[in-house]
């Protein structure tokens, strides 16, 4: 990928950002890299002119690239619920980190192969699909389209990839398989009350949910961004969050039928015990997500998880400033090949999944970008950001000399 190309996608963000309501959340960092790499851009005047693109797109057909959709999606969302999906920890130092971790990774390519034929089908916990990329949990997405979860799992359907489901979901795990048609993921956030939590565990195993995976990476976070406003006077958030007067339980759906009155969302003191009570409660497989070292990996073993996903929730769950594909070596290591390793934060290009494959990743989660294609327009926007990543992932893997994913390795990379 040209270096314009990819500064050219930086200027967008800083564009972007700088007409967002999270102006005033950005670290000076962030906002100096950006501007360097505007300046770069700048050193040939005849190529920044051909890639000048200050328009908003109109329709799916017009995206080149995923970062298209976000400009898009933007215009047509309320501000809060913009916030809500671009927040991240403190001064974005972390979002800002998964994205510069892709950049100091280099390929390495072979030429003179033969690469007529390309496969990137694999399989993942029993389930075949067409590429090792799965649609990361992401909440409430009635903030972003009105048929939600559901235009997701139509999307997933439609290309046959994995959709994990996110615990405060608007649509229900039955309805979302009903449209998906094939097993998902679920993804958990515990609560103070067992028994509550269990029901939640038990209705996805019967929706056929061939994964669980219990997100232990925010016992706490700081949200300034998404605070400014103030949901229980906004009439469109309330639209997706349900009424102050219960909390917005009765907008998820996976919490009916429980009293949460009493009930408190969160890891609520939890240790790697619960990992041991997770494994006899559901015959799913059981994944941590959120882990980034070698020490949390090792204890996700002992603990017998059958999966890891190295992720900090798309930069949200805490500012380390370190990228997810920075952490996924030393989990890799720690892990040798016993349990698949998944990751997501910060994948925007087909070359992103191709290094997070070549380091050793069984699939590779995006976030972000098929919300902003879901905001933009719909089903539609999901299948437009999945073809995107897909036909630069057939590129790369042609331009690396690697015809299927099992002849994808680290030669093909030159780490920093």
């Amino acid at each position: 990928m040209p270096t314009n190309t990819r500064d050219h996608s930086r200027r967008q963000l800083l564009t972007f950002l700088a007409g967002s309501p999270l102006l005033y959340g950005l670290s000076g960092t962030l906002l100096a890299s950006a501007a360097a790499a505007q300046t770069r851009s700048e050193t040939d005047a005849v190529l920044r002119g051909a890639l000048e693109f200050k328009d908003i797109i109109e329709s799916v057909d017009q995206a080149l690239n995923v970062w298209d959709f976000e400009p898009a999606m933007r215009a047509r969302v309320n501000a809060g619920h913009y916030a809500y999906m671009a927040q991240g920890a403190d001064d974005f130092g972390t979002i800002a980190a998964n994205r510069a971790g892709f950049e100091r990774i280099k390929l390495r390519p072979q030429r003179l192969v033969d690469v007529s034929k390309i496969d990137m089908s694999t399989e993942i916990f029993g389930q075949k699909v067409a590429a090792p990329l799965y649609l990361c949990p992401v909440g409430a997405q009635m903030m972003f389209h009105p048929d939600g979860e559901v235009a997701v799992a139509r999307g997933a359907k439609s290309k046959n990839v994995v959709q994990a489901l996110s615990t405060v979901t608007n649509y229900s795990v039955e309805d979302v398989r009903a449209a998906r048609g094939a097993p998902g993921w679920y993804q958990l956030y515990s609560t103070s009350d067992w028994p509550s939590t269990l029901k939640q565990i038990k209705r996805a195993e019967a929706a056929g949910c061939t994964a669980l995976a219990w997100t232990v990476d925010i016992p706490a976070r700081n949200l300034e961004p998404v605070a400014r406003f103030n949901r229980g006077k906004d009439p469109v958030c309330q639209a997706c969050h349900g009424g102050v007067e219960d909390g917005g339980w009765s907008q998820r759906p996976m919490f009916d039928g429980l009293d949460m009155s009493t009930v408190r969302m969160g890891l609520n003191g939890l240790t790697w015990s619960y990992v041991d009570q997770l494994k006899k409660a559901t015959t799913m497989k059981v994944m941590l997500k959120g882990i980034v070292t070698r020490e949390d990996a090792a204890r996700c073993l002992e603990h017998g998880a059958d999966g890891i996903i190295v992720s900090n929730h798309g930069g949200r769950a805490d500012e380390t400033g370190r990228g997810a594909i920075e952490s996924l070596p030393e989990v890799l290591a720690a892990v040798r090949g016993r349990v698949p390793v998944f990751v997501d934060g910060g994948v925007r290009r087909g070359t992103d999944i191709f290094k997070a494959l070549a380091l050793g990743a069984t699939a590779v989660g995006i976030g972000r970008p098929y919300i902003w294609g879901l905001g933009a327009f719909g089903q539609e926007g999901v299948e437009k950001v999945i073809d995107i990543l897909m036909r630069e992932l057939r590129i790369v893997m042609m331009q690396m000399g690697t015809t299927s994913l099992a002849k994808i390795s680290r030669t093909s990379l030159e780490l920093a």
